[in-house]
């Protein structure tokens, strides 16, 4: 055992000394580690943990905003059912119910300009997490396709179009009398992804609405969707934004209104109601904020 072992020791020493010598080919010698090359390995893993930086003159007032949030938000990282977590749920992707309450007659046109107006406008949040052709900070989707699979309406013959591309609800009406899409189908009412009992299965399930009721002034939004004048959205269907419901989209993203304080230095952005009509630099690095706070949740 001990002749082994002498053995085992010289052949150890012998591979040891050869390792040393000089003139060892490349492909056995480690390469040695500058003191930059660390610094810049350390600085790429930290960008990957965190790629955060807005620009210098919002730092200030985005930290700001994110303290009020902290502050005011009654359950802020409990809450699971931000458009956030629809996207990541649905892989990249939501699907969207109309709610028309009204009794003006949607013809084939209207409702189909009525889903490209919805795709575009909810598109130019989903721009504000793009960088170069790449998700900002870790954000996985490039593009995050709309999905319109409902509609909803008190009377069917408002609705002047007999395809199948949409599933139609008539007459189903929620607590206030307003038409709606299936409980069943909606991820407000199930939260947990089950949709057994929706009766297009999880393919034809809605994340949000967008509820268009007549005669309504302003707008509301949430985790549900967003409700906007009927009148107002189909008056605005060509217009390059439309304000109101992107304002409400925000609020889907988890973002705040701006009713009795402004940040350092900011007066104009479209979730300070009012004062802007597009999306702008501050809402921009806002929404991805609120992302580089809750991403965690998803194992980025």
């Amino acid at each position: 055992m001990r002749k082994h072992l002498a053995r085992l020791l010289a052949v150890l020493a012998a591979l040891a000394a050869l390792i040393a010598a000089p003139g060892l080919p490349a492909a056995f010698a480690a390469p040695a580690v500058t003191a930059a090359e660390t610094r810049a390995q350390e600085q790429t893993q930290a960008q990957a943990a965190d790629d955060w930086n807005p620009p210098a003159n919002l730092v200030q007032p985005l930290n700001q905003v994110w303290n009020h949030v902290e502050s005011t938000y009654g359950n802020l990282y409990g809450f699971r059912n931000y458009g956030w977590d629809q996207v990541m749920a649905n892989r990249g992707s939501v699907n969207y119910c109309v709610r028309w309450e009204s009794d003006a007659p949607v013809s084939t046109a209207l409702r189909d300009r009525i889903h490209a107006a919805l795709k575009k406008q909810f598109a130019k949040w989903m721009a504000a997490m793009v960088d170069n052709g790449r998700g900002h900070n870790a954000w996985p989707y490039t593009n995050v396709p709309v999905n319109i699979v409902g509609w909803a309406v008190k009377n069917r013959s408002t609705l002047q179009w007999t395809d199948n591309s949409v599933d139609i609800y008539a007459g189903n009406l929620d607590g206030g009398g307003s038409p709606q899409c299936a409980p069943d189908c909606g991820r407000f009412f199930h939260q947990d992804g089950n949709y057994s009992r929706c009766p297009g299965g999880a393919a034809r399930h809605y994340d949000q609405s967008l509820w268009l009721t007549k005669g309504f002034q302003g707008g509301a939004g949430g985790d549900w969707g967003q409700r906007v004048g009927q009148e107002y959205f189909t008056n605005t269907l060509d217009q390059e934004n439309i304000h109101i419901y992107l304002h409400e989209v925000g609020h889907t993203f988890g973002l705040d209104d701006f009713y009795d304080w402004t940040p350092t230095g900011q007066c104009c952005f479209i979730m300070n109601a009012g004062s802007a009509t597009q999306i702008t630099e501050f809402d921009k690095w806002m929404l991805r904020d609120f992302w580089r706070h809750l991403k965690n949740r998803y194992g980025l």
